[in-house]
């Protein structure tokens, strides 16, 4: 079976007070993960603030690199990685997400599996998620294991780590948003 999908997963650092946190304590260089469809990333899903202007409320998002919760942190750190899929697996994805968005009322934000990654114990609330958990979780879901501990206690970092993905992009997101820019206006 032919690997002709592409998917993109992105790490960043906004250096909101949530991700400052999280960066001390890990001393990690990234504090979030998203998951994306396309390049230029305007189908990019995570679990995170639901108003850019409020970190209270969260759940799960449809992200804006441009005018979303990024626009309020212009030095946001980004790594953007690639991986292949086949036509099955992108299927199983685009599915999942279907679930996500059609029930998106549904979820919170999984503020105590936070917890449970520091103390290496998964905590699973049903419909609730932190960034990574959901990747991960939405990956397995899809048939993409890249993962061999539960989805409630994958971090950032086993992202960065992971050596299956390509790191296609390193450097400001709004650096990146520029490059990408240009290339729609040329294409």
């Amino acid at each position: 079976m032919a690997n002709n999908h592409v998917i993109y997963i992105l790490l960043t650092h906004s250096g909101s007070l949530l991700s400052k946190c999280i960066n001390i304590y890990t001393k990690e260089p990234y504090t979030h993960v998203s998951i994306s469809l396309d390049t230029n990333l305007k189908e990019l899903y995570s679990f995170g603030r639901l108003n850019p202007c409020n970190p209270i409320f969260a759940g799960f998002v449809k992200e804006d690199v441009i005018n979303g919760t990024y626009s309020r942190f212009p030095e946001t750190k980004c790594a953007l990685y690639s991986y292949y899929i086949n036509d099955i697996q992108y299927m199983r994805l685009k599915n999942e997400l279907f679930k996500f968005k059609i029930n998106r009322d549904k979820y919170g934000y999984n503020l105590l599996g936070l917890f449970g990654v520091l103390l290496n114990v998964p905590i699973e609330r049903k419909h609730n998620y932190f960034c990574s958990q959901f990747v991960a979780t939405l990956l397995n879901n899809s048939g993409i294991y890249l993962f061999v501990k539960p989805p409630a206690l994958v971090s950032p970092r086993d992202f960065r780590k992971c050596k299956e993905l390509n790191l296609i992009y390193e450097g400001r997101l709004k650096r990146y948003n520029s490059i990408m820019e240009s290339y729609c206006q040329v294409y």
